[in-house]
């Protein structure tokens, strides 16, 4: 299936999936078996293909002092991301006050799942986050898909190879392929992905309905401005300070972001998400390391929505906060945010927690319970693009970012344009490319 085409039908299997789950919501809630399927083939292929890439990029390329550096750069870049998101957040809470005026009916059976959300984060601790970066067995943190041990392990494992020298090379060549091979069974699972889009989002447009947009309007228009926010501001400069555009950097990952998106989850676009920025001009080793990492310590989406979530929580008990008591109340979600990126409904989790460590009502986690589904989409969707574009960032920083494998697949994706919607006129398309190419200093002599 040509990766153009993929785009459209998944593209088309969103469309679909909201007129089922709007105009058939029993037969929407009945598709969620094929969200949950598609899933399911996501987590087969993540621990081989993160051990693997992780693995062959730090063996084939990387030392002990290499991969201090890269770690270092990576900490610093994780840090100063994540504090701009907290700080877009904060700023788009006091000056839109979504919690303000808020009134809505609260279940009690929600107010329990906030109070039951709270406990299970009320104890969770900076060092018990290190510790747990540790895996205990190696099999179970690939059977419960914890990306931060199986990065750990991996990192050790590919350390033991260098060290050890020629006689490990038939291992290395061995995970090599293995590499190879879980990247082309990616190819083969991406062919289902327009089947899972459909269930997931006809699910989710079943059990909300189409009347919580209207109902929740203004904490969720406030989240996907901030979202846009940071995306823009953030994000684009930090892709200027390297030389590329951040709308380059979308359109190459398009169909895992559209993935991320109506998924709501970052397992579904982060195999196919790696190939690509490896295609992208990223070197193997940057990829495997600092994506896999950016999904626990970079959630720029994730620690946004939790400042601005926070606030709106306060906003609709009438809560002012003072400027010492936002300071302690962000610096902890900033802690207790990283390290459990595995947990179900994990914003939602640390926020309870947090609220309850403070002694705030957890009213403002019921209510965000019942659109916790789509406002998850867009914090996922600005995680994955986030991670990504920490990727370009770190290898810049590491001066082994190749543009010229960049303008290839910039020049690819053009063809594939020109081949999927000969409609717009050959002649039009050819000229836009020539243009592009021109801006980047290349030349039709430079064409094969």
């Amino acid at each position: 299936m040509k990766t153009s085409k993929l785009t459209i039908y998944i593209f088309l299997s969103l469309v679909l999936g909201i007129l089922v789950g709007w105009k058939f919501p029993e037969i929407g809630r009945q598709m969620h078996p094929l969200a949950t399927g598609f899933l399911n083939m996501i987590k087969m292929i993540i621990a081989p293909l993160l051990f693997s890439v992780v693995v062959t990029g730090i063996a084939s390329h990387g030392n002990i002092n290499s991969l201090g550096k890269l770690g270092a750069k990576t900490v610093v870049y994780f840090a100063i991301a994540t504090s701009f998101a907290l700080i877009i957040g904060l700023g788009v809470g006091f000056v839109f006050k979504p919690g303000d005026g808020f009134s809505t009916t609260i279940s009690q059976n929600m107010l329990d799942t906030a109070s039951v959300m709270a406990a299970e984060n009320s104890h969770n601790s900076f060092i018990e986050m290190m510790v747990n970066i540790v895996p205990a067995s190696i099999i179970k943190a690939m059977a419960e898909g914890d990306l931060l041990q199986i990065v750990v392990f991996s990192i050790f494992f590919a350390l033991a190879i260098c060290a050890v020298g020629e006689k490990a090379k038939p291992v290395l060549d061995c995970i090599s392929s293995l590499s190879e091979v879980m990247f082309k069974f990616t190819h083969f699972v991406m062919n289902f992905a327009p089947i899972g889009v459909f269930g997931a989002i006809s699910y989710t447009i079943a059990e909300s309905g189409l009347g919580v947009m209207v109902n929740y309007a203004k904490i969720i228009g406030s989240l996907y401005f901030a979202l846009l926010a940071f995306l823009f501001l953030i994000l684009n400069v930090a892709c200027r300070i390297v030389g590329i555009s951040v709308f380059s950097v979308i359109r190459a990952i398009r169909e895992p972001a559209l993935l991320a998106f109506t998924t709501a989850t970052s397992e579904a676009a982060l195999p196919q998400a790696m190939k690509i920025m490896e295609s992208f001009g990223v070197p193997k080793n940057i990829v495997g390391f600092v994506m896999p990492t950016g999904y626990t310590f970079n959630l720029d989406g994730s620690t946004l929505y939790l400042a601005l979530a926070m606030l709106f929580s306060l906003q609709i008990v009438g809560i002012e906060i003072s400027p010492i008591q936002l300071i302690f109340v962000m610096g902890t979600l900033m802690l207790t945010s990283k390290g459990i990126a595995g947990v179900p409904r994990v914003a939602l989790v640390i926020l309870a927690g947090t609220l309850s460590s403070f002694g705030y009502p957890l009213i403002g986690v019921a209510i965000l319970l019942g659109i916790d589904q789509i406002l998850d989409m867009g914090r996922t969707t600005v995680n994955l693009i986030g991670n990504c574009v920490a990727t370009i960032v770190i290898a810049r920083w590491e001066n082994v970012f190749n543009y010229t494998k960049m303008e290839e697949f910039n020049k690819q994706f053009e063809k594939q344009k020109e081949r999927t919607f000969p409609l717009f006129g050959k002649e039009l398309i050819s000229k836009v490319t020539i243009e592009e190419h021109s801006e980047c200093g290349i030349s039709d002599n430079n064409e094969n």
